[in-house]
């Protein structure tokens, strides 16, 4: 399970840096991989408003961190945790930059009818923390929130918010932020213990990405599906997404990841190659299973699309047996 944090405060070492961390510190204990975004260090500029994200699905920003690296860590995280202190009623203008930005995954579901296989599965938390005690503190946020999840493809699955949190160290000393925490992460325990399925082919640009996204979207949350490749392309394949958009599955944003950058991360159950033979690393106690399957690279569309329906059979054989 991959948890991304998003840390929207421009004070590394204040309050909500010391929840956040500690909320993926207990996460990664029970076996999670985690990554902390610092907002502020990554140069994102808000949205135009020119509406490319909902002609087209992708943003006409091309040159920011948002297109080259943060939508991408979005569609391959199982759970979103956004941290942030309380800025008039909201987010620091740092972080909402990012969430306005996320138009361009809301326009892919909402406008184009595509299908973000993680989204059935994937979790949104929010931690915040505020200096007053009104009572209407962290409305604003929670309504935010809301629908930030909503565009990324996550269910708003829990919030941890703290007022009266002013000076440093407030949060450090508070009476039962660890208690708190312990038992937000509970609560994230069935995903943790799905069963960890790694697709390997060559590139991780075709087959092995197809293979994961119909795991993910036909087995119902009930697989963690990971994908990587020996020699992994820089991008994956555009026809292979092409075929994937046919069949309704949105495979846009995915980046090719190497066997073993994953594997030093997650110890999976069973690896199943896709002709990557030799190359793909033996790890004692994980069974393997191959299917001897044709690669797409460099071949037309029609060849893609037979690829990509022989691969949907056998997952969906796979979910069988499980």
């Amino acid at each position: 399970m991959f948890v991304l944090g998003l840390q929207g405060s421009p004070r590394k070492k204040g309050n909500t840096n010391y929840l956040l961390v500690s909320f993926l510190d207990e996460i990664k204990q029970k076996g999670a991989e985690t990554q902390i975004i610092h907002v502020t260090d990554k140069q994102i500029n808000p949205c135009i408003g020119c509406g490319n994200c909902e002609r087209k699905g992708v943003c006409s920003i091309k040159d920011d961190d948002m297109t080259k690296e943060i939508y991408a860590l979005l569609r391959r995280a199982d759970v979103v945790v956004a941290a942030t202190p309380i800025y008039f009623y909201n987010a620091t203008a740092q972080l909402k930059i990012l969430i306005d930005r996320t138009q361009t995954l809301w326009s892919r579901k909402y406008k184009l009818g595509l299908t973000d296989p993680g989204r059935p599965d994937r979790k949104g938390i929010l931690l915040s923390v505020g200096a007053t005690k009104g009572k209407n503190l962290f409305e604003g946020m929670i309504l935010t929130a809301k629908y930030f999840f909503d565009a990324i493809g996550a269910d708003f699955h829990s919030q941890l918010t703290y007022a009266r949190i002013e000076n440093f160290g407030d949060m450090e000393r508070h009476e039962t932020v660890n208690a708190d925490i312990k038992k937000e992460v509970n609560r994230l325990a069935p995903l943790l213990t799905r069963k960890k399925i790694l697709f390997a082919c060559r590139e991780n640009a075709g087959r092995s990405q197809m293979a994961s996204a119909f795991a993910q979207y036909l087995a119902g949350g009930e697989i963690d599906a990971l994908s990587a490749g020996s020699t992994p392309a820089a991008s994956i394949n555009p026809l292979m997404e092409e075929a994937m958009r046919e069949s309704g599955i949105d495979v846009g944003f995915r980046v090719p990841r190497s066997i073993d950058a994953v594997i030093a991360e997650t110890r999976p159950d069973l690896i199943i190659t896709m002709g990557c033979g030799e190359e793909c690393p033996f790890i004692p106690g994980v069974q393997y299973e191959n299917w001897d399957l044709p690669d797409p690279a460099g071949k037309p569309i029609e060849f893609m699309r037979n690829v990509r329906d022989e691969i949907e059979k056998r997952v969906k054989h796979l979910i069988a047996k499980l």
